[in-house]
């Protein structure tokens, strides 16, 4: 459909007495797939009626104009512009009705990007219930996870950009300080909203103020060590302040999974308004101030006593919270919004008690549109029926990924190598790496955010005889730095390194962007640090990991598509450590690239020739140690070198740089230029707008080489 076709408007359907309808009815229906206007019987390229037959190796989503959506009403949702609206409403039946409207808004938004949106859905309520009762900005409310923010975005006068979420100059997927004063703190890796609360309660303290401080944490989160950290640290310092641990009852371990699920009912609901309610409280800190009369020994028996009865009627692990400090009041239906406000009110109330952790439990398929099927075939009739439904139908048209390449590579050596295992870490995960998993259950450890513990622990696996690769995020692996160092790269312990998401990841942003991990890697004396230039050579860097055994090796690979064919998979064929390799030969100017870069590097010289300019481009695979003789016959045979990375300053190109500057390369005719990441984090966008942002598209590179050689209006020429 062109862009002209798609500016006019469209025709009306024959479905407006239902839409009139559906104005007065109850607004808490999710947005399904079932009430999309679809196009049907649509010729399309690939042949046939009905749905059209999406290839599984074509990268692209359909255009999203060619669904017609409706979107439910919203008449209470649309008198909110700020917390304070909210508590004009008067009634709890206003409020349910709220939050089926805020449901319905995120859904017609998230769905319309192709993206999830279940556990947004999840503390829909819970962000109700804390905005109606406490009084934010003066209040500060911090969040750990993103996408747990997007009904607290709504409330807090966003509405109207949430449809910009994740895009450039739109609304960060995280809380941002620089967006609202909403946001007091940046929802970064999880973990962190805690600690910063805690601060901000001390600071509060000293400076005389009575406003309130109210953490919303995981238990995701909660697998992080700093999140007890701070829970110890609150409990020492006995600051007022209210951490919410917000349960979605998900674990990392199968066997827990498959137990008998924290139950919510009547009696742990009135067992939780009584906790949190101020005469039990009183009443509670009179019996101690009474027991201390009669004498430690008393205080003591008493403390025993008070904590074998909250063990009694608490949820199992509960006293873990009252050992660090925190007065523990739980669980609490996530979902009722009713028992929330109630507990929430009472716990606002509290002065000089200390800190309190109220349980909630949330449940993330809520109103997601109810059962959908296992497989969804394109020459289906109708359309899906549900958020997972559409997702799991667009996503059999995504192409393969960096991921899917290097997950099939691994598993092939792990066939022919019983001494592979895998250890994760990072938060989720991704949809290719359970295939690992469902291959060799007993040699996949999922660690969740617990990365420090991950890296240590396939220290250990490698001392114990077995092949460890480590996958973690690029961004993840920052918070395990001083393990990498002391725990595995000092002491030449051969664990390997899966970089994933390396780079620049798009509408993620800065906080999931990956542009550090080759400086930091690449410092420590021991690590081998590689990139493959494509699918091809991760392959076999992963055999080439796999072969390695008396230091630890890393490889970092970007997140997406794969860029060049996707055939059947080969083994791998390991890559002799330190050696590059040239690309295409030219002549006076020579790219020398590291990583998937140097695709666009042989971009640029494409545009180069156009120009009259023959280029070298070099493929140098490692960035430590450095193929030496590549960069000598580079500087010798050409008057100017351009190291291009996706990366920061500190990385790659310094490496050659300083390898240069010490050969005395540069004493002679050879000039040098790196292009790196600029020093600055690139905010949320398509990666495309990102790599423009950074400078680092295939027409930089080439403007780059063309005003070396003296030709700026050619560059000025090449940039329109």
């Amino acid at each position: 459909m062109s862009r002209a076709q798609r500016s006019t408007p469209r025709p009306k359907s024959q479905t407006g007495a239902r839409v009139a309808a559906a104005a007065t009815r109850e607004q808490q229906r999710p947005l399904t797939l079932s009430r999309l206007r679809l196009p049907r019987r649509r010729s399309c390229a690939c042949g046939g009626g009905g749905w059209p037959r999406f290839n599984r190796r074509v990268a692209a989503l359909p255009d999203v104009d060619d669904f017609f959506w409706e979107k439910d009403p919203t008449p209470i949702l649309d008198t909110i512009d700020a917390p304070i609206h909210l508590k004009n409403l008067s009634s709890k039946v206003e409020l349910k009705q709220l939050a089926g409207e805020v449901r319905s808004e995120i859904s017609f938004i998230m769905l319309r990007k192709c993206q999830p949106c279940n556990t947004g859905h999840s503390v829909v309520e819970l962000a109700i219930a804390i905005h109606y009762v406490f009084n934010a900005p003066m209040d500060k409310i911090l969040w750990d996870a993103g996408q747990h923010t997007y009904a607290h975005k709504i409330l807090t006068g966003r509405r109207s950009l949430f449809h910009t979420i994740k895009q450039r100059k739109g609304l960060s997927g995280f809380t941002s300080r620089f967006e609202s004063e909403y946001d007091p703190f940046g929802a970064g890796h999880g973990c962190n909203s805690l600690s910063a609360g805690l601060g901000m309660a001390v600071a509060r303290d000293l400076g005389g103020r009575k406003n309130r401080i109210v953490t919303v944490i995981s238990n995701w989160t909660t697998m992080a060590g700093q999140v007890y950290e701070a829970m110890g640290h609150a409990g020492f310092l006995d600051s007022n302040m209210v951490v919410i641990l917000n349960d979605s009852r998900h674990t990392l371990l199968p066997k827990a999974d498959s137990q008998s699920k924290m139950s919510i009912n009547a009696l742990s609901s009135a067992l939780s308004k009584v906790q949190s309610s101020k005469g039990f409280r009183k009443f509670r800190e009179a019996a101690k101030g009474l027991s201390k009369w009669f004498g430690k020994g008393m205080h003591e028996f008493a403390a025993k006593i008070d904590e074998y009865a909250r063990g009694m009627i608490g949820p199992h692990g509960a006293t873990l919270f009252e050992e660090l400090g925190l007065y523990y009041i739980g669980p609490i239906d996530g979902n009722n919004i009713d028992d929330l406000i109630c507990v929430l009110k009472e716990v606002s109330t509290l002065d000089s008690t200390g800190p309190v952790l109220v349980h909630v439990i949330t449940e993330n398929e809520k109103d997601s549109g109810g059962e959908f099927n296992s497989e969804i075939t394109p020459d289906e009739e109708g359309p899906p029926d549900s958020s997972q439904d559409i997702l799991k139908f667009l996503e059999n048209g995504l192409s393969r990924t960096y991921n899917d390449c290097f997950v099939e590579s691994l598993i092939a050596e792990a066939e022919n190598d019983k001494r592979i295992v895998v250890v994760h870490g990072g938060m989720g995960i991704d949809r290719s790496i359970q295939l690992f998993q469902s291959r060799f259950p007993d040699r996949f450890f999922d660690l969740g955010i617990a990365e420090q513990h991950a890296v240590t622990f396939s220290a250990g696996l490698a001392c114990g005889g077995l092949k460890p690769f480590c996958i973690i995020p690029s961004t993840f692996l920052q918070r395990a730095y001083d393990q990498i160092v002391e725990d595995v790269d000092m002491q030449k312990i051969p664990v390997r390194f899966a970089i994933t998401s390396a780079g620049l990841v798009g509408s993620e942003g800065p906080t999931n962007s990956g542009p550090f991990d080759i400086t930091f890697m690449s410092c420590l004396p021991n690590m081998i640090v590689m990139s493959p230039s494509n699918e091809d050579e991760l392959i076999d860097m992963v055999a080439t990991a796999a072969m390695v055994e008396d230091r630890p090796i890393c490889f970092r690979y970007p997140k997406g598509a794969i860029v060049g064919t996707s055939g059947t998979l080969a083994y791998g064929n390991p890559l002799e450590i330190g050696k590059g390799e040239i690309l295409a030969e030219g002549k006076e100017i020579a790219f020398l690239g590291y990583g998937e870069v140097v695709q666009r590097c042989l971009i640029a010289r494409s545009l180069l020739f156009n120009f009259g300019i023959q280029a070298t481009v070099a493929n140098a695979r490692f960035c430590k140690p450095l193929d030496i003789d590549l960069i000598r016959m580079l500087c010798q045979q050409h008057d100017f070198l351009i190291t291009v990375e996706e990366g920061t300053v500190g990385g790659f190109g310094s490496h050659v740089s300083q390898f240069i500057s010490l050969d005395g390369l540069l004493d002679g005719k050879i000039k040098w230029r790196p292009i790196v990441l600029p020093d600055r984090y690139i905010e949320h966008a398509s990666l495309t707008e990102q790599l423009d942002m950074a400078g680092l598209t295939a027409h930089h590179i080439a403007a780059t080489a063309l005003t070396l050689l003296g030709r700026h209006r050619d560059a000025l020429l090449l940039m329109k």
